[in-house]
C-alpha cells in the first residue's frame, strides 16, 4: 500500500535480482550460452590436486637437499621435509576444496552478518 505503483514488472525484478545476490537462482547466461559459474570437470579437479600435492613435496624436497649439502647432515633434513611437504601439499588442497564459512548456497547456513559492535 506504501509501494510505488511503478511499472508492473519492477517487482519481479527485484525478486529476481534478491534471489541471484542470495544464489538461489543462477547468474545471467553468457553471449555463447554458458553460465558465469560453471562446475570444473573432474579431469581438472584431479589436475591442480596432484599439481598442489607434486609442487609442495618438490619444493620440501629442494630444501631439504639444499639444507644437507650446505650444513653436510647428509639424509637428516630431507627426512624432515618430506613429510612436512606432504602436510603442505594435503592442506593446500583442503584450502581450496574446503567450504568457506561464509560462503552461501545449498546446505549452508544463510544467517546475516553479526553486528558491527561485536
Amino acid at each position: 500500500m506504501n509501494e510505488e505503483q511503478g511499472d508492473p514488472g519492477s517487482f519481479e525484478e527485484r525478486l529476481r535480482a534478491a534471489r541471484q545476490r542470495q544464489g538461489l537462482d543462477p547468474g545471467p547466461l553468457k553471449p555463447d550460452g554458458a553460465s558465469g559459474d560453471q562446475d570444473p570437470s573432474a579431469m581438472a579437479i584431479g589436475f591442480r590436486v596432484a599439481v598442489e600435492l607434486v609442487s609442495a613435496l618438490v619444493v620440501a624436497c629442494a630444501v631439504g637437499w639444499g639444507l644437507d649439502r650446505l650444513l653436510g647432515t647428509k639424509p637428516w633434513f630431507l627426512i624432515a621435509f618430506v613429510p612436512l611437504g606432504g602436510a603442505a601439499g594435503v592442506l593446500n588442497v583442503w584450502r581450496i576444496y574446503a567450504p568457506r564459512p561464509d560462503a552461501r548456497g545449498p546446505g549452508r547456513k544463510n544467517h546475516p552478518p553479526p553486528p558491527a559492535g561485536h
